[in-house]
């Protein structure tokens, strides 16, 4: 027998209270625009029933707790995010639990091991992750302790800096190529902190998140990661979709974001190996993956561009 528990991740799209400007060039909500989108947030994570839902584009912790506030099945969960940095508004993650967290919480916004990357044309060095990682270890039914990961990997919009012109094909070429190494730094960053968060340590885990990449770009692959540990345990992770058992390819309609006419699934979830059914160390498996994607064809003001991807995972009795 197995006991169902469902994950999600969802880019909430700019999540920010009313009279914030979250972007140049973007006018902040209004107060109505704000009270739409809060309720069509709580109706999505109402319709999501996830037991743990990671967040990305949240510009207000208060503005998650609005919505919270407004559903029904998430009044009393458990609620970890952490506010912008000072003086640089700068979207952020958080995670919604309605299992018990198993310990403290972790920020990580400096690169694991010294990661120090040049970028075209500026004189410093990409030292941070662009939005920090969230860590919440929680607990599951039967005593397993699983740790999340929430993530934002930067975007493919091109990185312009002062003096750049978006009209100067220089300029342009160098943009997206600060885009994507910084987006592949990240990746490096994050892939680092996992191993060495499992170092001689058999851990469960989970990376949910908006990777702005497809599974097989390189940026995702270097997260998934490769190899064994010095004690023999399995270091790579395993994408859910290709993990679920319940995959039926005539309905299979998946993905989270339409870019210039391009249907493309740039969220993930990622899982270690004890949720792999095929390694003796599983605690469970995937059963199914969803997407809840109707609203980004059928846009509205308050909707998100994104859409939400849901995991049904089926853990073992008695582990």
């Amino acid at each position: 027998m197995q006991q169902e528990i469902r994950f999600a991740t969802f880019n909430v799209l700019n999540l920010a209270l009313p009279g914030l400007r979250f972007y140049d060039g973007v006018e902040p909500w209004t107060a109505e625009q704000y009270d739409a989108k809060v309720a069509w947030l709580a109706r999505k994570f109402d319709q999501l029933d996830a037991d743990v839902i990671g967040l990305q584009e949240v510009f207000s912790q208060e503005a998650v707790r609005d919505v919270l506030a407004r559903t029904t099945r998430y009044r009393d969960v458990q609620h970890i995010g952490f506010e912008p940095e000072p003086g640089k508004l700068t979207p952020s993650v958080a995670l919604i639990s309605r299992l018990p967290l198993a310990g403290p919480t972790a920020k990580h916004l400096d690169l694991p091991r010294g990661l120090s990357v040049p970028l075209p044309d500026l004189a410093g060095a990409m030292t941070r992750f662009t939005r920090p990682v969230l860590q919440v270890p929680v607990q599951l039914p039967g005593g397993p302790v699983l740790n999340v990961f929430v993530v934002h990997l930067k975007s493919k919009r091109p990185d312009y800096r002062n003096g750049d012109s978006e009209n100067d094909p220089g300029s342009i070429g160098a943009a997206v190529l600060r885009s994507m190494i910084r987006r592949g730094t990240e990746a490096l960053g994050l892939r680092y902190l996992l191993s060495d968060f499992t170092a001689g340590h058999r851990r469960p885990l989970m990376v949910m998140g908006d990777f702005n990449d497809v599974a097989d770009a390189v940026p995702t692959q270097l997260v998934l990661g490769g190899g064994r540990s010095p004690n023999g345990h399995d270091e790579r992770l395993f994408e859910c979709y290709r993990l679920q058992t319940r995959r039926d390819p005539l309905r299979d309609v998946g993905f989270t974001h339409v870019h210039d006419g391009n249907f493309e699934t740039i969220d993930h979830v990622l899982v270690s190996e004890e949720f792999n059914p095929a390694s003796p160390h599983a605690l469970g498996e995937v059963l199914e993956v969803a997407y809840l994607n109707d609203h980004v064809i059928f846009r509205s003001p308050d909707a998100s561009d994104h859409g939400a991807v849901l995991v049904r995972v089926g853990l073992r009795q008695g582990e």
